[in-house]
């Protein structure tokens, strides 16, 4: 091997094979090279009873500052870097040749490995079938998912099986809250059939951030109490060390990859809706579970049974419906159907949607909204906005749409939002106002959203405004052809005397009730 010294054993061994063999054999057996077995036929000494390796061949460029500034520079700060170091260097001693960079970072290598400081060490784990199961969010956004032509900029929650690597993903829309780790987690457990004995995740820090003491500690008796339904002994990684709960954080990266090049062999990043990119998670972690369908097999009989149901995953706040249409939840405002003005009502927060009920009885669903962090800090307030709660009152008062505090969220596409800076940057603001709540109000009412969007943007792709009457007149319900008459002709009572007998007429047998 280059660079390996060769031991007297090897050049005896070379000596006695060239008797009988060639050079090129004789080397070959004795694990040397043919030029080293020429230099043993020129020089027959044995290695140990040669002249010792020639020394340093020039003088040593550090030899002046090695001792007395490098050493005690690493022994104050064994992490300093070569290239700090040769900053400093230079800084101290003019003219100091920065062609050294090489030689000071050879050195400093060999001087950490014989005097540093001692390293962590990791401890490889065994992990019996059954044992333990992992818990983690992964931030997905990187990926460039896009939802109905939208970045998605989601997280996914990951469970994994420490034993046989069996896994479950999760698309978050929000962030690394106790709700979208119930929600996950249940679902995981439920599609495995069974509960590990111990649950570890990190330490939820994006979870229990500022929040106050008692705000942290509920959170706390709420993952215990869902341990606790599931009969598994809750467990977390100390913070910032993240190789504690290695055996998950690895195969984030597995994931991602397996996603990433799924995306690119699909050709395309966009996805109609939600549910769409969801079934094409599910179908990847559906493969990689497929290939350890024997590891899985064998952790399956050390499961402990699955409880008779699930547990909460949800939160729940009571909000009443204001003359506004609708209720502020954690700065967002939610419309709802008119009727509820002055309604308590009880909603259930999930991570992708909130159900509200009255009383007991569930009335809809709507899409959770959130702030951008950015905005949030600043005090914005969002809005989630469904127009057909709001175009029967809309239509009575047009002209409140042109400052309406959530107008653009009230637009259902982009189609509805351009029409309106057409008619608004074209018309008076009075008639403007009427024709674009004539608009939502034809979609509403024909149930024609996206018909009349495409035919907006055709109105708009040609130069001119949209024309409301024209509209209504394309989107007229078809009228059906009239129904035709239709004459019954009534048989007569006299028919049915042969099917009674002789004797007994018709009309005798309906007057004394035997007709029914």
């Amino acid at each position: 091997m280059p660079g390996t010294h060769i031991t007297d054993q090897q050049a005896r061994l070379y000596m006695n094979l060239r008797r009988t063999h060639t050079r090129q054999t004789a080397s070959a057996k004795a694990g040397f090279s043919p030029s080293t077995g020429a230099r043993l036929d020129a020089d027959p000494r044995l290695p140990s009873h040669k002249p010792a390796p020639r020394g340093r061949r020039r003088p040593d460029p550090l030899a002046a500052v090695w001792e007395a500034e490098i050493v005690p520079m690493l022994q104050a700060e064994p992490g300093l870097r070569p290239v700090a170091i040769l900053g400093e260097l230079q800084r101290r001693h003019p003219g100091f040749s920065p062609e050294v960079r090489r030689t000071l970072e050879r050195r400093v290598r060999l001087w950490q490995g014989l005097y540093g400081p001692e390293r962590e060490v990791i401890f490889r784990q065994e992990h019996p079938p059954g044992r333990q199961g992992l818990s983690d969010f992964t931030d997905m956004a990187a990926l460039g998912v896009r939802v109905g032509g939208v970045l998605l900029n989601h997280r996914l929650y990951h469970f994994r099986l420490a034993f046989s690597g069996w896994e479950h993903a999760h698309v978050v829309l929000g962030g690394e809250s106790f709700v979208a780790l119930a929600e996950g987690l249940q679902d995981a457990l439920w599609t495995l059939g069974g509960t590990p004995a111990e649950h570890r995740s990190d330490s939820l820090s994006a979870a229990f951030r500022n929040l106050d003491r008692d705000a942290a500690e509920d959170l706390t008796q709420r993952y215990e109490a869902l341990c606790a339904h599931y009969a598994m002994q809750p467990t977390r990684n100390n913070p910032g060390v993240a190789h504690e709960n290695g055996a998950i954080e690895a195969s984030h990266g597995h994931l991602k990859t397996a996603i990433e090049q799924a995306l690119l062999l699909r050709g395309s990043r966009d996805f109609d809706d939600l549910d769409a990119y969801r079934r094409f998670v599910d179908e990847i972690i559906g493969r990689a579970n497929a290939g350890r369908r024997r590891a899985i097999e064998l952790e399956r009989p050390h499961l402990r049974a699955l409880p008779p149901r699930r547990t909460t995953d949800y939160e729940e706040a009571i909000v009443t419906v204001t003359r506004s249409g609708g209720f502020l939840l954690r700065r967002v405002f939610y419309t709802v159907p008119s009727r509820l003005i002055g309604r308590r009502l009880r909603v259930r927060l999930y991570d992708d949607r909130l159900e509200c009920l009255l009383g007991g009885t569930p009335v809809l669903t709507l899409c959770r909204g959130r702030i951008p962090r950015g905005r949030a800090a600043r005090g914005w307030t969002g809005h989630v906005v469904d127009y057909r709660h709001v175009i029967h009152a809309l239509r009575r008062k047009p002209g409140a749409l042109l400052n309406l505090v959530y107008r653009d969220q009230l637009f259902p596409r982009l189609a509805f939002r351009q029409a309106w800076e057409a008619l608004i940057g074209a018309k008076p603001s009075r008639e403007a106002c009427r024709t674009m709540v004539g608009l939502l109000a034809l979609a509403h009412e024909r149930a024609c959203e996206a018909e009349l969007a495409a035919a907006l943007t055709e109105v708009l792709e040609a130069g001119d405004l949209p024309d409301l009457a024209m509209l209504r007149a394309c989107f007229e319900p078809v009228r059906t052809s009239p129904v035709p008459a239709v004459t019954v002709d009534l048989p007569s009572l006299a028919a049915y005397d042969a099917l009674l007998g002789p004797g007994v007429p018709a009309q005798d047998a309906l007057a004394q009730g035997a007709w029914t």
